[in-house]
């Protein structure tokens, strides 16, 4: 059989070398910053998503964070390029039953909840540890696909503070926690518990005392790494000497010491979180920062190995600009989406993964089905104050800036309803609409100065205004820039032309909620039930506009 022997045409050939001429040129042509990386700044995410827990599997970045009292918890989200990221889920469906995650008999889980995570892939399996002092438990979710929804619980007394779950090479799995001491734990291998007779013992003892003191917020937030054979243990501190949080390492050539440490990062706060490497080599720690109302932020800081320790940003210095292939939108959407409610047959009440509601939801009471296009939010039972209101359904608020719209048909509201758009933390604020005497009115109420646990909040309130309309449009504008911390309300009859309404309001990062301010919307009943109000959209942006 005769071999058929394979021509290439000569025009094709100069037709090819020709367009490849043309493109060599024009990117000669092209200006050198556009061959180059962009430029990201810092925080890669201007949004509250503190306790950074950092991994990758393949070509993926999978990172797991903190919020606490919110409902779903646990959030993980993934990248491809440790800038921009996605939300994937959450771990957590559902923490608890009990009254505080139910906000019932004036009882709640503000600052409590779920706390610092630590998110590994073992075997082909996800999996992400927590903790709970509202539960008095360890908590571990596995999963196959965090994108699927379906995570796995296992649980188990004690609560072990900041634990990191950490899987080693023999087998053996541990959690390293503590605060001061660090401690190791060995669990059982079906992670169904503490190990019956398994390694418990201190393996860093006064762990910030590196510091030069062990005065001020000992070591915590423990994350466990293993790389180039030796063991790697991260925490946070703050000790008065260093006037900010610090972040700490310690090594070890086995797990159970013994242990040398040093100072990790001591630039601008930026501490707690983990490190990671990429496919092609490069390493990079993922931490936080407190910035004030809008939270604790995280800040991407790359790193290289000198010695056998981690070396983080240039000169200590943790660089505010950093050149990465990555896109980097204004409104991070990992955090943030704009919601108009429709929905089709087949996810009649789905809500993206952006939203997550204050506590526990009774799912009864509310709907995007009923009416289609909007969020119904119907009053079940008597509440006196916003921040005990159930069935207030949250987005995170972004910095530098970022404004919320919503719109609300009033029809439906009973005497002694209120409903609207609020900001929500310890401090926070609102503008709202209330129905007094069968008469309704606009109104702002902002907490000027917040009570201790016995003590009460002082409240400023606006005029009401009367609204005659079924209609109203309510507008919230925060400004976080170089940590003012400021915001405004608006409302509007008709969506065009905003009237303000009360006077600046000045955000506070407060501990007992211990998060940053979110929007919020929520219509709770102060005399009967049975009434609704219906939340036509919600629209985030970077702009304030203002009028």
């Amino acid at each position: 059989m005769q071999k058929k022997t394979l021509k290439f045409h000569p025009v094709k050939i100069r037709i090819m070398k020709t367009s490849a001429f043309k493109i060599l040129t024009l990117l000669a042509m092209l200006p050198c910053s556009a061959l180059q990386a962009k430029e990201i700044r810092n925080p890669v995410i201007w949004a509250d998503i503190p306790d950074t827990s950092l991994m990758r599997a393949g070509n993926t970045y999978y990172m797991s964070s903190t919020t606490m009292h919110m409902v779903p918890g646990v959030p993980v989200m993934k990248s491809e390029n440790l800038v921009d990221w996605q939300m994937c889920g959450y771990a957590c469906k559902y923490l608890s039953d009990k009254s505080e995650m139910n906000l019932e008999g004036g009882k709640n889980a503000y600052g409590q909840g779920t706390w610092a995570s630590s998110m590994r892939f073992h075997k082909g399996t996800f999996y992400v540890s927590t903790f709970s002092y509202t539960t008095g438990k360890t908590h571990i979710y596995s999963t196959k696909d965090p994108s699927s929804g379906k995570w796995e619980e296992k649980s188990f007394s004690p609560a072990l503070h900041d634990g990191s779950l950490f899987f080693d090479d023999d087998g053996k799995v541990y959690m390293v926690y503590g605060g001061g001491n660090i401690r190791l734990r060995e669990l059982n291998e079906d992670l169904s518990g503490v190990k019956e007779g398994g390694v418990d013992k201190i393996i860093i003892k006064d762990a910030q005392s590196i510091t030069g003191t062990t005065k001020g917020l000992p070591a915590e937030g423990s994350q466990m790494f293993k790389a180039n054979g030796k063991y790697y243990h991260f925490s946070i501190c703050w000790p008065p000497t260093t006037g900010m949080r610090t972040a700490l390492v310690y090594r070890a050539d086995n797990i159970e010491g013994p242990y040398e440490g040093r100072i990790a990062i001591k630039d601008k706060g930026v501490a707690q979180g983990g490190i990671v490497n990429t496919p092609d080599g490069k390493w990079y720690g993922l931490f936080f920062r407190d910035s004030g109302a809008v939270g604790r932020v995280p800040y991407l800081v790359p790193m290289k190995w000198e010695d056998g320790w981690p070396v983080f940003g240039t000169g200590g210095e943790v660089p505010m600009v950093l050149e990465m292939d990555a896109k980097q939108n204004s409104v991070p959407e990992v955090v943030a989406f704009s919601d108009e409610f429709n929905r089709g047959k087949n996810n009649a009440d789905f809500l993206p993964l952006q939203w997550q509601w204050n506590h526990n939801p009774n799912n009864d009471f509310w709907s995007l089905s009923k009416r289609k296009g909007f969020l119904r939010l119907e009053t079940f039972r008597l509440d006196e104050d916003f921040t005990q209101a159930r069935n207030t359904l949250t987005q995170r608020a972004f910095g530098p800036k970022s404004s919320a719209q919503t719109c609300i048909d009033t029809s439906k509201m009973k005497d002694g309803d209120v409903a609207g758009l609020g900001l929500l933390q310890r401090k926070y604020a609102t503008i709202e609409v209330k129905m007094l005497g069968g008469k309704k009115f606009i109104a702002t109420r902002q907490v000027s100065k917040s009570g201790d646990k016995n003590g009460q909040d002082e409240f400023i309130e606006t005029t009401p205004v009367p609204l005659k309309s079924k209609l109203v449009y309510f507008k919230a504008d925060c400004d976080f820039e170089n940590q003012k911390d400021t915001a405004n309300f608006y409302y509007s009859l008709n969506g065009k032309n905003w009237t303000k309404l009360g006077g600046e309001f000045k955000m506070a990062y407060t501990l007992p909620h211990f998060m940053g301010y979110r929007f919020a919307l929520f219509n709770y009943a102060t005399k009967e039930v049975g009434g609704y109000a219906d939340f036509d959209f919600f629209r985030v942006s970077d702009n304030l506009e203002g009028k």
